[in-house]
């Protein structure tokens, strides 16, 4: 499909769809809404229910095998042939081959729609689209439960909530590191603990159920050992603007667990050298009350994905991380068709990004790569998002995420897990394990 003039209506629809719609979650498009059918060229294959079993190679309780070890790129994007490719490229991309070019290339691999979900996800996916609606000032939803809350998407604002609720999971726990290398590519990497329990996601709730909670999330510093010790509690809320995200945050010199009030929008991600601000995580977080969102269809584009070698143990800090921009000989694009969207910042509202465009993979509505603006209407930085399905659940997420930093040349990456034990997505967490009397006590043993 190309750009769809039809759905660049920026006011959203709080309608969910027919049963005659809704009914195709069954026929040309996959349960998810993606759809089934590959392009004209056969270059993007049709969906074929994705990996839902884990590959031969995979031993449970180890990390993801890649299961397409025999892969090799079918050709290299470099910045001397990438006006050959540029209707398939991104503005970011174009960018970041020309500005760090030769050595920055986007190696091209055979397209692999490798998503896939729990068959309860998808049923869930049935009902919302039946169901769900925006609410009226689009700061929430109703009607939904577990997953994406409009699988066929009328809107922007549809699309970014189908990213923000996302299944991920019921719960997870895991270590992984994050770096702000500096031009010359030396680093400090912050290791962090993180234990997230997906109220929103748990099986047989609804929303009145959560109370108005997405999910709950603690994490805990482990080293340097100037940072360890410091933890985060965060209480993601479905409708910030009526509720505001909960967050606090406890240093061990203080040894007091503190409100953290501004822990949101353009506030800068903490310990991220300004590289990236709050709402960056997870590509988008938070309310997205201070955009007004625009959907300008679809695109065939050549996006990180299946990104196993990134993932691999054998894929140390060292070797991801290079001046300027990671490794990109252990990166893997490939032609996925996405959704574009677009946010300009509303009038009188405060944040730096004016303007940004996201990129939406059609197969799981994981946020793949964006672009932030500044005020200037200049490309200020280029994020991506690096995933993998991991076979425990299964569930289509990030191993790696990034911002590049094009003023800077430098940039955040987050996901170095070389050296830790696999996710673990059955923890055994209990809810009242997240709440501000139980992270303290936790916090002073």
């Amino acid at each position: 499909m190309g750009l769809v003039s039809l759905l660049g209506l920026a006011a959203p629809s709080l309608a969910s769809v027919s049963e005659d719609e809704a009914a195709r979650l069954d026929q040309d498009l996959t349960p998810v809404g993606a759809e089934r059918a590959g392009n004209g060229s056969g270059t993007i294959p049709a969906w074929d229910g994705g990996l839902a079993e884990p590959p031969a190679t995979y031993r449970e309780g180890e990390i993801e095998a890649d299961p397409f070890p025999d892969d090799k790129p079918l050709f290299v994007i470099t910045a001397e042939n990438a006006a050959l490719y540029g209707d398939k490229l991104t503005a970011g991309h174009r960018k970041l081959l020309a500005q760090y070019g030769p050595d920055y290339v986007m190696p091209v691999y055979q397209t692999r729609r490798t998503a896939a979900y729990p068959e309860r996800i998808y049923e869930r996916l049935r009902d919302n689209a039946r169901h769900a609606e925006l609410l009226d000032n689009g700061n929430g939803v109703r009607s939904t439960i577990a997953t994406s809350p409009f699988p066929i998407p009328q809107s922007g604002l549809e699309v970014i909530w189908n990213h923000i609720l996302r299944f991920r999971g019921e719960e997870v726990s895991f270590r992984s590191a994050f770096a702000t290398p500096t031009v010359d590519g030396s680093f400090n990497p912050v290791l962090t603990e993180y234990d997230y329990y997906f109220a929103y996601s748990e099986p047989g709730v609804s929303l009145s159920d959560i109370d108005n909670k997405i999910f709950y999330l603690k994490t805990r510093i482990m080293s340097p050992s100037s940072l360890a010790g410091t933890l985060n509690l965060v209480h993601e809320t479905l409708d910030q603007v009526r509720s505001p995200r909960l967050a606090w945050r406890y240093q061990s010199g203080e040894r007091r667990l503190r409100r953290s009030p501004n822990l949101a929008y353009t506030t800068d991600l903490p310990n991220s050298s300004s590289l990236r601000t709050v709402d960056q995580k997870d590509m988008y977080n938070g309310a997205p009350n201070q955009y007004d969102w625009r959907l300008k269809g679809k695109r065939e584009i050549y996006v990180p994905y299946n990104a196993y070698r990134l993932h691999q143990p054998s894929a140390s800090a060292d070797d991801i991380i290079q001046p300027r921009h990671i490794n990109q000989q252990l990166t893997r694009y490939e032609l996925h068709r996405v959704w574009v969207v677009e946010a300009t910042l509303r009038t009188g509202l405060d944040h730096v990004y004016h303007r940004r465009v996201f990129y939406i993979d059609e197969d799981s509505w994981q946020i793949l790569t964006t672009e932030e603006y500044d005020s200037d209407g200049n490309l200020w930085r280029v994020s991506e998002a690096h995933n993998i399905s991991y076979y425990t659940v299964p569930v289509f997420w990030t191993t790696l995420e990034l911002t590049y930093d094009l003023k800077s040349e430098r940039y955040y990456v987050d996901g170095l897990d070389d050296g830790q034990k696999p996710y673990d997505f059955e923890p055994g967490f209990r809810g009242n394990e997240f709440s501000a009397s139980a992270v303290r006590r936790s916090a002073r043993r």
